[in-house]
């Protein structure tokens, strides 16, 4: 380091010093955060406003830059570079069973009977063991987590128990949990890649398809669907994560801030979720949509076999315990 360099570091740190009254652990920061979803979803609106909370309570100190649209890159990129220390933030979830298993808890087929129920599993002891073993094997720390909407089935008719999807012919992801859930209750599970679901429901090679009521409305499946029967099959959350690297530059207090804004966003985002599912609700059915309550518990029953032995060793216990509940 030239003498120059040196001066001009001294110098910064006299000025942050005499500014802020901060020790040199303390002093400013700019946390980088990429996600994949767009600028209207509401795991974006609660990451800005994460950032706001967390400029406010660090006086401007830490400053959080939010990259929506996966402009900083892909899901499991994003969590490769928090492990290498060019990503500070991300949010993400079942994704991080790739390091960690209990992830996969994240997003279980009828393991939770209602978002209060998921909700104290994910605020509870098995989130916190969740949450441990984030961070020890995959070197991320989850310090906030997000609601997502839960999976529906859209059909042309109403579907109240599992002996109606008798030879329904359904689109799903390829994921060998959802085929194998999904052939257990009696229907005819199709993988098939999302960009072609619409143009199969129109011409009839699939009778049905399942998503959240974001998705069933952004993709506009109201045009080849009647009917929204609300299986709500999956319910699952997802986490906003910190790097382990990052997070060890920070002091205790900044530490405290952190997770104080998280909390904040976490509120935040409950709220931008729960209007947001209502007026999916309202704009589905004022296209014409008819919303079919069903027998959730015949669906349970029926699926839980094919669950159990989808899920690793390591979780089926917790998950043998979630349907017993």
């Amino acid at each position: 380091m030239t003498l120059k360099t040196k001066l001009t570091a001294v110098a910064a740190v006299a000025m942050a010093a005499h500014f802020t009254a901060t020790p040199l652990a303390a002093q400013e920061m700019t946390l980088k955060l990429g996600h994949l979803a767009n600028e209207e979803n509401p795991w974006h609106l609660a990451s800005v406003k994460f950032g706001e909370e967390l400029s406010a309570l660090t006086d401007g100190r830490i400053v959080v830059e939010v990259y929506p649209n996966e402009s900083l890159g892909k899901e499991i990129d994003l969590i490769n570079g928090m492990q290498l220390g060019t990503v500070d933030m991300t949010i993400t979830g079942e994704s991080l069973q790739n390091w960690a298993p209990m992830a996969a808890l994240l997003a279980v087929p009828y393991a939770y009977k209602s978002i209060e129920h998921m909700d104290e599993v994910a605020s509870g002891e098995i989130g916190d063991q969740i949450e441990a073993q984030i961070v020890e094997k995959a070197q991320i720390r989850p310090i906030a987590y997000f609601a997502r909407g839960p999976r529906d089935l859209t059909s042309n008719r109403p579907i109240t128990t599992p002996d109606e999807l008798d030879g329904l012919k359904l689109r799903v992801p390829n994921v060998p949990l959802f085929v194998d859930v999904w052939a257990a209750l009696g229907a005819q599970p199709t993988p098939m890649a999302f960009s072609e679901v619409f143009t199969s429901l129109q011409n009839g090679t699939i009778d049905a398809q399942e998503n959240p009521l974001a998705l069933i409305r952004s993709a506009s499946f109201y045009e080849v669907q009647s009917h929204v029967n609300l299986t709500d099959h999956v319910r699952s959350w997802i986490y906003l994560t910190i790097a382990e690297t990052t997070w060890a530059k920070l002091s205790e207090e900044d530490q405290a801030a952190v997770m104080e804004a998280a909390a904040r966003a976490q509120a935040y985002e409950r709220g931008l979720f729960n209007d947001s599912l209502a007026a999916d609700r309202a704009f589905l059915e004022e296209k014409g949509m008819t919303f079919v309550e069903v027998d959730g518990a015949a669906f349970a029953a029926k699926a839980k076999d094919a669950v159990l032995a989808n899920v690793n060793d390591e979780i089926r216990p917790i998950v043998e315990g979630l349907f017993a509940e």
